[in-house]
């Protein structure tokens, strides 16, 4: 039988999709052809060049603080990347700093103690709701308006000064150092692949492996080898004063201080109520019957409740992540030489303001979509495999 043919008529519900969807293409189009032609017009009228050679040239300024090596006379280009770096490193300390903040608040809201629930609940409410800049400005103000001066320096701990420059904590020096970093992240894989064995055995035998003193142990043994087998050249610099400023150890900034409380104090807040919500969400006969097996609270909320509802917690977790790192470009209200801070000054000496919003844009876009794949293969691999 020969097949009927398809005759296109406005009364069919999939011609008009067809034709509405290429013209919203044609649209789309349209309006970024217009866009860039009009944009490249208006930069070749007053002689502006385009495109990222500029990144070569010396950059001609100075970087407060930077991860690695720099100075005036490098390239744009390394500049950025020290943006960039700073940006990464208040970044991934506040998150994991917020995440074991918020935690902590999360499940002390449930407490059955009224102190402390009340005390979190208060912490919730309050940090949440007041402004993240206007939290910036605060710890900022504390530090450089409200500390003494370097002679007169808080030192709570040996070798631990705070004052309006910032905190001043002990450094290690030597040719021992790469070996221990090295053998701390040797012991971090070797945490990683004990905890995903002890998961296997705990399933086919029933024995819990303790992974808790396992990897207390590696993470002192394996750098302490590694001490040992680079010569043992390690020294301790402690900070000392001298004249008006301290010499010698390891500087945290005012800005970075400031920046690194205020990401930590305000995300921990959502993330505390992500995790009160996701522990509420297991049912409560979880409790009762871990209850009856004779398990302390401590060990039927670690064991039991919060596997379940790390389900519930990973997704709505993964956006305050996004946004605690998003949130990180308003370092430049209080100094701190992030990417916005330092692009900003690129684009100030160059005028490429295109090419530099570009710059800022592909750079958080990268690490958010790193930031989304890695939650999503973790959530994806924590979730329940239906039969």
């Amino acid at each position: 039988m020969p097949r009927p043919q398809h005759r296109l008529s406005w009364n069919d519900p999939a011609t008009r999709a067809l034709v509405y969807q290429v013209l919203a293409l044609a649209l789309v189009g349209a309006s970024i052809w217009f866009l860039v032609h009009n944009t490249l017009h208006n930069l070749s009228m007053r002689n502006i060049a385009t495109g990222f050679g500029f990144l070569n040239r010396e950059a001609g300024f100075a970087i407060g603080e930077s991860v690695i090596a720099y100075g005036p006379a490098d390239t744009y280009g390394r500049a950025i990347a020290v943006g960039v770096l700073n940006t990464l490193r208040v970044g991934l300390i506040a998150l994991v700093a917020a995440t074991v903040l918020g935690v902590l608040i999360g499940v002390g809201r449930l407490s059955k103690n009224w102190l402390v629930a009340k005390i979190t609940s208060v912490y919730v409410e309050v940090m949440r709701n007041v402004p993240l800049l206007l939290q910036l400005f605060f710890w900022y103000a504390l530090i450089t308006e409200n500390m003494p001066g370097p002679r007169q320096a808080h030192n709570p701990l040996p070798g631990v000064f705070i004052s309006n420059r910032g905190l001043k904590v002990p450094g290690l020096e030597g040719a021992s150092l790469d070996w221990m970093l090295a053998g701390l992240a040797l012991a971090v894989v070797a945490i990683l692949i004990l905890g995903h064995w002890g998961t296997k055995r705990q399933e086919s035998t029933g024995r819990v492996f303790p992974l808790g003193r396992a990897a207390i142990g590696l993470l002192i043994v394996l750098p302490v080898l590694g001490w040992a087998a680079s010569g043992a050249s390690l020294t301790l610099d402690m900070p000392e004063l001298k004249g008006f400023n301290f010499v010698g150890g390891l500087t945290l900034s005012p800005e970075f201080v400031a920046l690194f409380l205020g990401l930590t104090v305000y995300t921990s807040a959502f993330i505390a109520e992500v995790v009160r919500s996701g522990i509420q969400a297991v049912n409560n006969g979880q409790w009762e019957a871990a209850g009856s097996l004779g398990l302390p609270r401590r060990k039927v909320l670690r064991l039991v409740v919060l596997p379940q509802a790390l389900r519930v917690i990973i997704p709505p977790m993964t956006s305050q992540y996004l946004n605690l790192l998003k949130n990180s470009s308003l370092a430049v209200a209080i100094g701190y030489p992030d990417i916005v801070s330092v692009v900003n000054t690129t684009l100030n000496q160059t005028g490429q303001a295109i090419e530099g919003i570009l710059i800022i844009m592909g750079a958080y876009l990268t690490v958010s979509l790193s930031i989304s794949i890695f939650m999503n293969w973790y959530n994806k691999r924590i979730a329940l495999v239906e039969r």
